[in-house]
């Protein structure tokens, strides 16, 4: 059996209170992702970790503030959240070289990670058995990864202490609809202790 382990934006400018688009309560949820991926890492399961990576004028940037411009301090992962055998891949056209790595960083320039033209070949190609999704935030970007990764016929999970939402209304629809759609909630202890 076979996870795959998907982080969620877990970058500055969503996780601390100096960053550009700050989720309140964000940093409570490091250690939990931080935890998440160095398990991944020690029992041989990869990690593709999302991140913003905008342009200075992004579309994006006419819904949402101004946020993870790349390049900036604050578009860089948290540094508890990255594991050392690591790789980038950008939102283009390019080789997939990710052979070995342990931690994908995947660039996206929109809330939906299924529309970065690598995601989904990737995870073909890493062809697990069923998803962990955990990060920010539960009711935008984490929701969109699920929506995506249902409609790949595997079990996911979303660790519900490794997630952090914009409202409480904002969660409780989110999880509503991730559970009537099958969802497994679970915590970030009782998924290391079934993995």
């Amino acid at each position: 059996m076979s996870a795959l382990f998907i982080d969620v934006d877990s970058q500055r400018d969503f996780l601390y209170p100096a960053g550009a688009l700050y989720v309140a309560g964000a940093e409570s949820i490091v250690p939990a992702i931080a935890r998440l991926n160095r398990h991944a890492a020690q029992h041989g399961i990869t990690v593709i970790s999302t991140t913003d990576a905008h342009t200075e004028n992004d579309p994006e940037f006419r819904t949402w503030p101004k946020h993870c411009v790349a390049g900036t301090l604050g578009q860089r992962k948290a540094e508890a959240t990255l594991l050392d055998s690591r790789v980038v891949i950008p939102n283009r056209d390019c080789d997939l070289a990710i052979e070995g790595a342990r931690q994908i960083i995947l660039e996206k320039q929109t809330v939906d990670v299924f529309q970065s033209r690598a995601f989904l070949p990737i995870v073909q190609r890493l062809d697990p058995d069923r998803f962990v999704v955990y990060g920010v935030v539960t009711e935008v970007c984490v929701l969109y990864a699920v929506r995506g990764l249902l409609q790949l016929g595997k079990p996911v999970m979303v660790v519900a202490d490794a997630v952090k939402e914009l409202t409480a209304q904002g969660c409780q629809s989110a999880m509503d609809e991730m559970r009537a759609a099958g969802v497994i909630p679970a915590t970030a202890a009782q998924l290391i202790a079934r993995l």
